[in-house]
């Protein structure tokens, strides 16, 4: 995930406690999404949030306050389309909580189905993992 520079603190930080710094809330917000969103047991979540040099995102010419590009990864038809659906309509609500109404239209928001032998965490592919979990 990348975002571009903003405040030290969330935009939308509305909750007694104190507000979380943007990356932070980003990380945060991104782990619980995937987890309810997508069913995914956290040990397996992996996020990086990049913040972009001021001036350095441009769309269609001018540079941007405010936009983004997540990337996330799941096997192939291991979630239903309205899974995926809610995730990525909840990503969208999390980066313009975060990071404000200055939000652009063309922020992105990728979600990458790939075989489920074609990647592997701790030296098993998605496959044998499944397949161990159905073993027990």
């Amino acid at each position: 995930m990348a975002a571009s520079s903003r405040p030290e603190r969330s935009q939308g930080c509305k909750t007694p406690r104190p507000c979380l710094p943007p990356q932070r809330a980003l990380q945060l917000g991104e782990v619980l999404l995937v987890v309810r969103g997508v069913q995914k047991p956290v040990e397996g979540i992996a996020v990086l949030v990049e913040q972009a040099v001021a001036g350095s995102w441009n769309i269609a010419g001018p540079a941007v306050g405010a936009a983004a590009h997540v990337e996330a990864t799941i096997g192939r038809k291991t979630n239903t389309p309205d899974e995926k659906a809610r995730f990525l309509a909840e990503m969208r609500s999390l980066l313009r909580s975060v990071l404000g109404p200055a939000l652009r239209e063309e922020t992105y928001i990728v979600l990458h189905e790939v075989d489920r032998q074609a990647y592997w965490r701790g030296g098993l592919t998605r496959a044998e993992r499944d397949g161990r979990g159905a073993l027990r």
